[in-house]
């Protein structure tokens, strides 16, 4: 079973989870190498094999909506740190400028490092279940 760095892994996910350039990343399911491509591509760097889409080959790196890490993640988090809160965070992920809102409720509660350490966790998990549902061994 090949071995993925997570810590390697969500850079990949932080990669193809930014919503203004069409980046990609795969795992090689042989050796557990990461493979990056942004259609902002430096000249320096390698182009992608041919074979890329071969999904016996390599797996794609999911993005963060994937993996719901997005708003459900912050709805979770609100659930357990601050119930009191949830109806109106919920109302918050329902327009845009959702985000700006909710870590402006996070600063006024005094729980940003909270959350951060929530996240971090959560997202671990999440990559390292994804390693195993792929084959992968999570290490790092």
């Amino acid at each position: 079973m090949p071995k993925v760095d997570v810590q390697d892994l969500e850079m990949a996910l932080d990669w193809v989870s930014t919503d203004f350039l069409m980046n990609r990343a795969f795992v090689n399911r042989q050796t557990g190498e990461i493979l990056w491509e942004s259609d902002d591509r430096g000249l320096d760097e390698p182009e992608l094999p041919d074979d890329i889409e071969d999904e016996t080959k390599y797996v794609a790196v999911p993005d963060k909506r994937d993996l719901d890490l997005g708003a459900t993640l912050a709805m979770e988090f609100i659930a357990e740190a601050l119930p009191g809160d949830y109806d109106e965070v919920r109302q918050m992920f329902r327009r845009k400028g959702a985000y700006r809102r909710f870590k402006e409720l996070l600063e006024q509660r005094d729980v940003v490092q909270r959350w951060y350490d929530y996240r971090d966790q959560r997202v671990r998990e999440a990559l390292e279940e994804w390693c195993r549902d792929h084959g992968f061994e999570p290490e790092g």
